[in-house]
């Protein structure tokens, strides 16, 4: 199982690598910027995965905490410390590098937090308040839990729509860019930059995918597929289900916050279409087609729809087909089309051919 853990993970690597090679052979650099912003949006699909296909928890408000993770971020990196009338000891801060001195859009002379801080706090803030909405929400089940979650999307959504400290209709603009390590790998939509944070974001996706795969393998994992299976018998052989629930719901969370961080510095803005139910909508489209409990179903089907929709394939609806996409899904492959079993077997044979014990003796 390992070995074939990693043999996939290898492969994805090398498919990263070869689809730059060849958007640069053909001259096709822009569609580097799409397939970076797709691999963003794919971090919240593999931890909606997670939760939707094997604890089997249905989610539609996970926009809402791309939403929070983005709009933290954006916020801090761009207020002025100084107007807290020295609350904080922002000599202390700017000494330990946690400040930094920059400019508002207006070009006057502001303080406010590093990036790396901004980030932190805002992946914090989402597992504070995925905590807070997941203790009782996830008490319901099927119908009920759908409308509670869609409810909480509807909340964060009219928040940043309506906060003028946020940016209200327009948002947040002139984000700084993100320098994850000065001077070597910067976070930025400068087309300069287009290589450098193509790799970087799906480097992230690769050590998602990572992470998630081992936890699938895990103990842990098999306590999820239980819960998703029978809950009331996961119960009652000893699984915490109600706490595992949880902490799953909180862990899709950090993934969505990780991947609205990290796009809104890529844009340098973050508007409240990010929040938007529609957006969760989309999120949930892409892992039900993708075969529920199937991480790279998910990621392949959310890689392919997303990059479509953001070089505008399918114009002003947009929307209605990721709609329609959910409705003909749940009538038609309530189980996805690009089921878990299928990848697997698709993998055991390819490893059987490559280390040699496919051939015929």
């Amino acid at each position: 199982m390992l070995k074939s853990k990693y043999f996939q993970i290898g492969v994805f690597a090398v498919l990263i690598v070869l689809v730059q090679v060849s958007i640069m052979a053909a001259g096709k650099m822009p569609y580097l910027t799409q397939l970076t912003m797709t691999a963003y949006y794919s971090l919240v699909i593999i931890g909606l995965t997670m939760l939707t296909g094997y604890t089997g928890q249905i989610s539609i408000g996970h926009a809402g905490f791309f939403a929070i993770g983005g709009y933290a971020s954006a916020y801090l990196t761009t207020c002025d410390l100084t107007k807290t009338g020295g609350f904080l000891p922002l000599d202390l801060l700017k000494k330990s590098g946690i400040a930094v001195a920059g400019y508002d859009i207006y070009g006057a002379d502001i303080i406010s937090l590093h990036p790396w801080a901004a980030c932190i706090t805002a992946v914090v803030l989402a597992v504070i308040v995925a905590w807070m909405i997941g203790k009782p929400v996830l008490k319901l089940k099927g119908h009920y839990l759908a409308m509670a979650t869609l409810g909480f999307g509807t909340i964060i959504y009219k928040i940043v729509l309506g906060s003028q400290s946020l940016g209200a209709a327009d948002g947040i603009s002139d984000i700084p860019a993100f320098n994850l390590i000065p001077g070597v790998l910067t976070v930025t939509g400068n087309s300069d930059f287009r290589i450098q944070n193509y790799y970087i974001a799906w480097g992230l996706v690769l050590l998602g995918m990572l992470m998630l795969l081992n936890l699938i393998n895990s103990r842990v994992g098999r306590a999820m597929r239980s819960i998703h299976g029978a809950e009331d018998a996961a119960d009652s052989t000893g699984v915490d289900t109600a706490k595992l629930k949880v902490n799953v719901f909180i862990l899709s969370a950090v993934f969505a916050a990780v991947g609205g961080v990290f796009l809104t510095h890529f844009n340098g803005g973050i508007g409240p279409s990010e929040a938007s139910i529609m957006k969760s909508v989309r999120y949930v489209a892409i892992v039900a087609i993708g075969g529920m409990a199937n991480l790279w179903g998910a990621l392949f089907m959310g890689v392919v729809l997303n990059f479509l929709s953001l070089r505008g394939y399918f114009g002003t609806y947009d929307d209605a087909v990721f709609g329609a996409i959910l409705i003909l899904i749940m009538l038609f492959a309530p189980d996805g089309l690009l089921r878990r079993e299928l990848f697997s077997r698709i993998w055991l044979k390819a490893s059987s051919i490559f280390s040699g014990t496919g051939k015929q003796k």
